[in-house]
């Protein structure tokens, strides 16, 4: 079984995966440098480094670099620890570089209006596979969207009802209306996405919010939303929101932990408020 053919399936089946490879070798050891081998999600491998204790914990290194979606370079010495004693004559010292192997990151746009086409535009520089739904023909369409990955044209509830993104997804809401971004981000909060970003006014986002925990919908699944969407570096015009909205995008994926200065009026609220998002919300009232 090619390795290479299983990471492009991995990838394509919107999975995820870690590569190891020895890519130092000191001394005799019971494989050759550039051995490789592929850990899936859900356990199972392909190809190997060598066998023994030494696999076995870089499949469990593969498993933790799936998680943080980070590499690492693990160092063994079969020479001074027994307990890589493989009963051959091995005495080296390897080096071996565990690598993730991750879907493609699809950004799932919602509207089809000028801040749409540019963000596509800089989603897709960015390395987004983008896929565009409006219930719009005259705007979700080819001659606007070339190389998008897919466009959906019609109603957004027959829409989403046909979707299903995975937690490499990434949602934005920037449709024409109150009304459609609201049916959206009610659909979108119930998903696995990894990110899910709304456009507006803060005013309209605490409208939303509101209107949508009164209809049963928990305010805690709200906690991962930005809305605003978009990070704060004054952007005006459509081209520099789609800057703002793709840096946010990058952010998410790269799992940055340090602040940002995020718009999203949810996330400023957790940052002062104590407590969960429902008191948040409640004290919303007062600026509405």
């Amino acid at each position: 079984m090619d390795i290479y053919e299983e990471i492009v399936k991995l990838r394509q089946e919107g999975r995820r995966g870690a590569v190891a490879t020895i890519v130092n070798v000191r001394g005799s050891i019971p494989s050759f440098e550039t051995a490789k081998m592929l850990v899936r999600d859900d356990g199972s491998i392909v190809g190997t480094i060598g066998g023994g204790c030494v696999e076995a914990e870089i499949w469990q290194a593969a498993r933790e670099v799936m998680e943080n979606e980070k590499p690492r370079t693990l160092t063994f010495n079969l020479n001074q620890d027994p307990k890589y004693d493989t009963g051959l004559v091995c005495g080296g010292t390897l080096d071996i570089f565990v690598e993730p192997i991750l879907p493609p990151a699809l950004l799932y746009i919602f509207g089809a209006g000028h801040v749409s086409v540019n963000l596509y535009k800089v989603a897709r520089s960015a390395g987004f596979d983008v896929t565009v739904v409006d219930d719009r023909e005259a705007y979700a369409n080819r001659e606007r969207f070339p190389e998008a990955k897919e466009i959906i044209a019609e109603e957004f509830d027959r829409a989403l009802a046909r979707l299903s993104p995975g937690e490499s997804a990434y949602l934005v809401i920037v449709t024409r209306g109150h009304r459609d971004d609201m049916r959206v981000l009610r659909w979108a909060v119930q998903t696995p996405a990894r990110y899910i970003g709304m456009i507006g006014s803060k005013r309209k986002t605490i409208t939303i919010f509101r209107e949508l925990t009164k209809e049963g919908l928990s305010a805690k699944l709200f906690e991962r939303v930005h809305a605003p969407v978009g990070l704060d570096i004054g952007a005006i015009t459509p081209e520099e929101i789609a800057v703002a909205i793709t840096a946010e995008l990058i952010a998410a994926r790269r799992r940055v932990e340090r602040d940002l200065p995020h718009m999203s009026w949810f996330h400023s609220r957790k940052r002062d408020v104590d407590g969960p998002a429902a008191e948040a919300l409640e004290e919303s009232e007062e600026e509405v």
